[in-house]
């Protein structure tokens, strides 16, 4: 199975993880409805059977539920399993002690003691900076409850910033957790992604597959019936789709050379970028299982040059 470090931290994961923010969360994703646990059980199954071993969840992801299911499904395993949660920085957590707590918390409905990585969920500055946070998180990697430091939705100064408090401590920071896929390139352009390569830090690519699109399921019939945020997203829009055309037909062509899907191509792709770990999200055993299969082979220079081209 393919791997990679995060950062210099020296914690391993899997180059391909799973996102698992839809896992118990009724808010935003149709948990209880439309999947529930027992489709999500599978999702971590059929993952960990493929080899897909690293789990990225937050403690704000179905308000705790989602770790308590990471948790419990680890119980039911025998596989090492590599675990990546996340502090939300809300305004009422108004000292140092609040992230030491919040961490435990953590720790407990995820049933175990240390975990691969810790991330600050979004640069949110109330009465605790970003000195506190990596200072405390520092700390938490001396103890061994942690084994790397991460940040999510960082710039690239801001990202500096926290890699530059953590080596005060000694720690490196391992990982910026951000949306990139072939039609969310920004990092590429706001300096986040050259910053990151500077400064040896990791790459969690989140909504890897821009939220479906490059699956390929959509069509002009199929956004007529569509729901939830993608009703108003202009990409997913007839006209939206059109303009995308060529990024789509050149996905299709591709995977249908590697006998692939045009997803295993959008999440092969990014593993092509070096240093970048997609976190697709999987709801069912099936979703898993086609994740997994942007692993064990590798698109050629030229062909990822080609879809850069046409993603533009």
């Amino acid at each position: 199975m393919q791997t990679i470090q995060l950062g210099s931290s020296g914690a391993t994961v899997t180059a391909l993880g799973v996102g698992t923010w839809s896992w118990g969360d009724t808010l935003f994703w149709a948990y209880g409805k439309d999947f529930g646990s027992e489709d999500v059980a599978g999702a971590f199954q059929a993952s960990v059977e493929a080899g897909v071993t690293f789990f990225d969840t937050a403690e704000i992801y179905g308000l705790g539920e989602s770790e308590r299911l990471i948790g419990k499904f680890c119980r039911q395993t025998s596989q090492p399993v590599q675990i990546a949660t996340k502090y939300f920085p809300v305004p009422w957590r108004w000292n140092r002690e609040a992230i030491t707590e919040a961490l435990t918390a953590s720790l407990e409905r995820l049933q175990t003691s240390q975990i691969s990585l810790y991330q600050i969920h979004w640069p949110l500055e109330f009465l605790l900076k970003t000195k506190d946070f990596m200072e405390v998180l520092a700390d938490e990697v001396k103890k061994g409850r942690i084994q790397a430091v991460g940040v999510s939705n960082y710039s690239a100064h801001q990202m500096t910033e926290a890699h530059e408090y953590l080596a005060a401590k000694g720690i490196p920071l391992a990982v910026n957790q951000v949306p990139y896929s072939l039609l969310t390139r920004q990092i590429e352009q706001n300096g986040t992604m050259a910053k990151a390569r500077q400064l040896g830090v990791t790459i969690l690519a989140y909504s890897p597959l821009a939220q479906g699109l490059l699956t390929g399921k959509y069509t002009d019939q199929t956004v007529k019936n569509l729901q939830g945020a993608r009703r108003i997203d202009p990409r997913f829009s007839p006209k939206g789709l059109q303009k995308r055309e060529p990024l789509f037909a050149a996905l299709k062509e591709i995977a249908a050379k590697y006998d692939k899907t045009p997803a295993q191509v959008s999440l092969n792709w990014l593993i092509c970028q070096g240093n970048v770990i997609p976190i697709p999200g999987a709801k069912n055993a099936d979703q898993a299982r086609q994740n997994a299969g942007a692993l064990g082979w590798s698109l050629t220079p030229e062909e990822v040059e080609l879809l850069r081209q046409k993603s533009m």
